[in-house]
């Protein structure tokens, strides 16, 4: 990568990049790990774990030209924090259940975020928490960090009825016809069912990407039913599609036995 960032005979391409230019490739990378990994395609999971490996380092140079910090001082700092994170593995700590070594993991991170501060204020539990991540996920983090200081339901039952609660008030809001508060209010349906997510020990981003996987296997039957009797989709009325969705559903059911 020093020798790609050469200005005198290196790549033209990566000498101009930096850390703003390189935020979509590494974004990228991390999700072909990620499709890699769902998959099972371990020959391209190694190759897009150093395709993910190689942002790291480039990152890595950009800032050791700038005189910040290098790829050691990214590596050990990673040691360190998972040294500083498992005191059960690393200081004899001992804990009697995962509920206790949770807490003491928030508490580290925690700790960590204050440390990052020079000034005496406390930060928010909230800090930290990256802009830049789906919403998704950034709803189930929040959340979590809430919930580690005591601020969540001790019980799932009453997530549920707050569920409804939030569903009878998104149609309460359409019946209304204003947008904004319709766009309010599915945000908090939204909000709720990430935390009923969390209460049944789901992680919703893979349990939307599933149904999403599920809905598209179901729409593409539909697909391939219509186009075998010459037609499109619009010409068809939605009951004979409705029909098809059922029937996809029994179908593929013995394909997908986990995804009824």
């Amino acid at each position: 990568m020093a020798r790609l960032r050469n200005p005198e005979t290196g790549c033209a391409w990566d000498q101009k990049q930096d850390f703003y230019s390189l935020i979509p490739y590494t974004i990228e990378e991390a999700y072909e790990v990620a499709d890699a990994i769902e998959r099972n395609d371990i020959q391209d999971l190694r190759a897009e774990l150093g395709d993910l490996l190689l942002q790291v380092v480039f990152h890595s140079r950009i800032a050791e030209e700038r005189g910040l910090f290098d790829f050691e001082q990214v590596a050990a700092g990673i040691g360190e924090k998972l040294v500083s994170r498992h005191p059960h593995v690393f200081a004899g700590v001992t804990f009697t259940s995962d509920e206790q070594r949770q807490q003491a993991w928030e508490a580290a991170k925690a700790e960590e975020r204050q440390q990052k501060h020079t000034d005496d204020k406390p930060q928010s539990v909230l800090s930290g928490v990256a802009k830049s991540l789906p919403a998704l996920v950034a709803c189930e983090k929040i959340q979590n960090r809430a919930a580690s200081h005591g601020f969540d339901w001790p019980e799932v039952e009453p997530v549920f009825e707050k569920v409804k609660e939030e569903l009878a008030e998104v149609h309460e809001a359409w019946q209304s016809g204003d947008q904004a508060h319709i766009q309010e209010e599915v945000g908090d349906l939204l909000l709720v069912a990430v935390n009923l997510a969390r209460h049944l020990k789901v992680n919703p981003e893979i349990a939307l990407k599933e149904a999403t996987k599920k809905f598209s296997r179901r729409f593409n039957y539909i697909e391939k039913q219509v186009e075998a009797t010459g037609r499109q989709l619009r010409d068809c009325q939605l009951e004979e599609l409705d029909g098809l969705w059922n029937e996809a559903k029994r179908v593929q059911k013995n394909t997908h036995p986990n995804n009824p």
